[in-house]
């Protein structure tokens, strides 16, 4: 094993400090989910749409995303700090690649969301449903690297 590049009790308050901010960004997803599932509901009971909880869905979601992404990049950094190799914690790390591609894959989907009847409204549900799901995992495994 390569020696740590930083001091190990900064290394432990830093890995402590990820693990808090990405637990804290999927109990933001799960809220941001539910603001969506609401607004589904709606949509599909015709009844009359909730304007302001719609706004925050769409202006939070691309926020979200970056910090999910940003997330991902300190956590890869503060393993190559500590191991230097990437395959340290391959189902933590995989999971985590994979709930990237998924946020990015979403917003893009959401990009092309355009009224009412948009196809594109069912990838985008099941998309952030596969996200919330892997964001749960991703949580165990993380607490199975610090511990």
């Amino acid at each position: 094993m390569t020696p740590p590049l930083i001091d190990v009790h900064v290394l432990a308050k830093l890995r402590l400090a990820h693990a808090f901010y990405n637990t804290s960004i999927m109990l933001l997803f799960l809220y941001h989910g539910w603001l969506g599932f609401r607004i589904r509901r709606v949509r599909r009971a015709k009844a009359p749409l909730p304007f302001p909880v719609m706004r925050l869905h769409r202006k939070a979601g691309p926020i979200l995303a970056a910090m999910g992404v940003l997330g991902f990049f300190i956590g890869f950094t503060l393993v190559m700090l500590h191991t230097g190799k990437i395959l340290e914690y391959p189902p933590h790390l995989f999971t985590g690649l994979a709930i990237v591609i998924l946020l990015v894959t979403t917003l893009l989907v959401s990009r092309r969301i355009k009224g009412p009847d948009s196809p594109y409204r069912t990838p985008h549900f099941i998309l952030g449903c596969a996200i919330l799901c892997l964001y749960v995992v991703e949580v165990f495994l993380g607490i199975g690297v610090l511990f």
